[in-house]
């Protein structure tokens, strides 16, 4: 927890070390000292009737664990002890918002070693889910959630998404931004979305189409510097053409090439993949 505060610290400095030069502007540092850990259960209720849920969960530096099986919409708790990092928990008809708020005009030393866990389930309703983070490591298995729209907007981060059974809501867009992180998503046919769009800096990512493609899929990759490494199943009609300065692709399984375009010959839906990326590894992986 506490590397991902000197993280947090170390990018904001980098951030103004190479922006324009601007006098007389003071950002002020503060001292983030712990206090006694406290605990905020979370026991939303699901809506009534098939009631679709917009939930927001924004995180800030520390560790999110998310998963399924819930007994209601969101259920779980948040450890922190840091007394202004208690969550605000707003719900309103149909949506709901789990918050931390945090001052942007200020930079964080962490003195102490400082939690901020939150370990939440999800439940039984069709929901539009987004999870803004800062520097935080993520494990998250949202096998079977009745997802119909899934964003996720965080800093440098270490995450890990599953889909491991089919989503039984047709997802209209999954959207991933990220920043120098290593992220991990796999399962993602069983994500059943129409689009998906990936955006990442510097990094290592992982896409894994894994699972059973329901319907065609349209998928958007833009990224700088990165080793970016996309699994296709044997048997998923699958195309991916590249762009940008990628230094080398790399392929394993029974990839066929036509200059920037590479190919799986399957059946059923097709996926669709534009890629364009700085330089680094592009990696196509059928398996």
């Amino acid at each position: 927890m506490r590397r991902l505060l000197i993280v947090i610290t170390v990018l904001a400095l980098a951030a103004l070390a190479c922006g324009p030069s601007l006098p007389n502007i003071d950002i002020p540092i503060t001292r983030i000292t712990p206090g006694p850990l406290e605990t905020l259960t979370i026991a939303e209720p699901l809506p009534e009737g098939d009631t679709v849920m917009a939930v927001t969960l924004g995180v800030g530096a520390g560790n999110l664990s998310l998963a399924g099986g819930g007994d209601g919409l969101v259920s779980g708790t948040v450890e922190y002890n840091v007394a202004d990092w208690k969550p605000e928990v707003k719900r309103e008809s149909g949506s709901l918002s789990i918050l931390q708020r945090f001052a942007k005009d200020k930079i964080g030393i962490p003195e102490g070693d400082l939690i901020n866990k939150w370990d939440l389930r999800l439940g039984d309703a069709p929901m539009e889910l987004t999870v803004n983070a800062g520097a935080y490591e993520g494990q998250m298995d949202l096998s079977g959630l009745r997802l119909r729209r899934l964003e996720f907007n965080d800093g440098a981060s270490t995450n890990s998404v599953a889909f491991d059974e089919a989503n039984p809501e047709e997802m209209s867009l999954l959207k991933y931004s990220t920043g120098a992180s290593t992220v991990t998503l796999r399962g993602l046919a069983n994500a059943n979305f129409a689009e998906m769009i990936f955006e990442g800096g510097a990094g290592t990512y992982t896409l894994d189409f894994s699972g059973e493609l329901q319907r065609d899929g349209r998928v958007t990759v833009r990224a700088g510097v990165c080793t970016l490494t996309i699994v296709v199943p044997p048997g998923t009609q699958a195309q991916v053409t590249k762009s940008g300065a990628v230094t080398s692709v790399k392929t394993e399984g029974t990839w066929t090439s036509s200059g920037d375009t590479y190919q799986i010959k399957g059946s059923g839906p097709q996926l669709k993949i534009s890629v364009d990326m700085g330089l680094g590894t592009l990696n196509l992986v059928s398996k």
